[in-house]
């Protein structure tokens, strides 16, 4: 199925809902891309045994897929001197959640009880900051349906799949915030901050 070997499938089958996935994401170690950049398909990702957001939302998207849900990713669009941050969508009853591969102790997963994916994306806002305190949050995409791109193999690509990124950037994305808003944000207090330096993995 999708060009998945036999060996994939069964790895990836098991993993029959949003919480199996995410526990099975969190157990494979961050891609800190020490070989230079990259964004790999599901394919690379199970056989390193290691991603980053996107190739870990996109991992997810598939494994989804699979069990029947459309393969929908989420952008995260952060303001000038933070990264973005992609997630994998769900729906459960008509509501959203997220599923979420990052090294931190927030930007994590999400039950699906936001009635929409703007209230899902909001509900990052206070936890996405830099480490002087400041909120970073501006945008959030529609959500992108990986589908469009199965003539391109991104399932099972061994090339990076740069297009998606270029895809996630190009989506439309809805401003959170309201013109002069910014200036006026009250920064993340000291022990958010600490917080926020957890890991998970150390690169070594």
């Amino acid at each position: 199925m999708y060009g998945l070997t036999q060996q994939e499938m069964q790895v990836l089958k098991p993993l029959k809902t949003p919480k199996r996935i995410q526990d099975f994401l969190d157990a494979l170690s961050i891609n800190f891309e020490e070989q230079g950049d990259s964004c790999w398909s599901p394919r690379r990702v199970l056989r390193e045994r290691r991603a980053h957001c996107i190739e870990g939302a996109m991992l997810a998207a598939l494994a989804l897929r699979l069990h029947g849900a459309r393969p929908l990713l989420l952008d995260l669009a952060s303001a000038h001197g933070d990264q973005d941050h992609v997630v994998a969508l769900f729906q459960d009853q008509g509501r959203w959640g997220a599923i979420s591969k990052t090294n931190h102790a927030v930007l994590r997963y999400r039950e699906p009880v936001y009635a929409t994916v703007r209230e899902l994306a909001l509900s990052y806002f206070h936890e996405y900051f830099l480490q002087d305190g400041k909120k970073t949050l501006r945008s959030f995409s529609v959500p992108v349906d990986l589908s469009r791109f199965d003539t391109k193999g991104w399932m099972t690509s061994e090339d990076d799949l740069w297009y998606i990124v270029h895809a996630l950037d190009d989506a439309s994305h809805t401003q959170i915030l309201r013109p002069g808003q910014a200036q006026h944000l009250r920064r993340a207090d000291h022990i958010e901050i600490e917080a926020g330096k957890m890991t998970e993995w150390k690169q070594r």
